[in-house]
């Protein structure tokens, strides 16, 4: 067995484990990685590697949430009270929630179904993600400026409306298309905008990449085939092994710096990389 591959899916899943829930492009990032330190893969598993590790980072959050997003309960009754209904088994408050995350997954969810090999084949380069990482940098300073020292109006997750939920799913759209946007950055950027608290708007963006990922992830396993070879397991096991790990840690490192802090610093975290990219790219990469 390759030991050196098995470090570099290791690295694949510490990136992925770190970016997939900072708003600064988990795919972004892996795109450029790979143009450094490139898994010895086919490129169809690698295509399919890229997508399935956030299976790992996903079972992060449904562990850490999972109080909050588990609709089914033990009902609390007396004895003088009937026998509960099917109903009484459902908490209806998280039930509801699910319902506006699958509706705020039907625009990327179409989208993706229809046209997403195409857009791997336009915008899955150097070029395309620097520059959504420049622009959605601004957008994260501009929008936090904008902000600054007024109050949220959703402050709650049952304040979100699926109307709302509905707009926030069309800045998932944008993340879907284009490269380095960051799904997770997309739709905190336009929860903000559209006067969500940044607590919540965190919280929903989680809750929102299970069925996201979970259906993405699916679709590339499914396109490639059940063939994997010893090694191609291993690789995609310890990428999502240490995916899941490191989310466990960044997503709790998230919750608490968000209470404290606004997104400036992923905003010029995100202009300052694409500028070194585009430059390492454009300048100093040999012809």
């Amino acid at each position: 067995m390759d030991f050196i591959e098995l470090f570099k899916a290791a690295l694949f899943g510490i990136i992925e484990g770190i970016t997939e829930w900072l708003p600064i492009s988990s795919t972004g990032h892996m795109i450029l990685f790979n143009e450094f330190m490139p898994l010895d893969v086919s490129e169809e598993f690698y295509r399919m590697f890229e997508v399935v590790i956030q299976l790992g980072a996903i079972l992060a959050v449904v562990v850490i949430f999972w109080n909050q997003i588990f609709p089914f309960q033990k009902p609390v009754y007396t004895r003088r009270m009937k026998k509960p209904g099917l109903i009484s088994y459902i908490n209806l408050d998280i039930f509801w929630l699910w319902m506006k995350i699958l509706v705020a997954c039907v625009p990327a969810a179409v989208i993706g179904l229809l046209f997403s090999e195409k857009f791997e084949e336009m915008f899955y380069n150097y070029t395309t993600v620097a520059l959504a990482l420049i622009v959605f940098g601004i957008a994260f300073l501009i929008v936090e400026e904008r902000h600054k020292g007024k109050g949220a109006k959703v402050n709650a997750l049952s304040e979100i409306t699926f109307r709302l939920a509905l707009y926030i799913g069309f800045f998932q759209l944008i993340a879907a298309i284009f490269p380095g946007t960051s799904r997770s950055g997309a739709t905190i950027v336009g929860a903000l905008m559209l006067g969500v608290s940044r607590t919540v708007a965190a919280e929903f963006t989680f809750f929102l990449a299970i069925p996201v990922m979970f259906g993405a992830s699916l679709l590339k396993i499914v396109q490639f085939g059940f063939h994997f070879t010893a090694m191609e397991a291993a690789i995609l096991i310890t990428g999502m092994v240490v995916a899941f790990v490191v989310s466990i840690l960044v997503i709790k490192f998230l919750m608490g710096y968000i209470k404290r802090h606004d997104f400036k610093v992923f905003g010029w975290y995100r202009i300052v990389l694409g500028i070194v990219v585009l430059a390492y790219f454009g300048l100093l990469a040999p012809a």
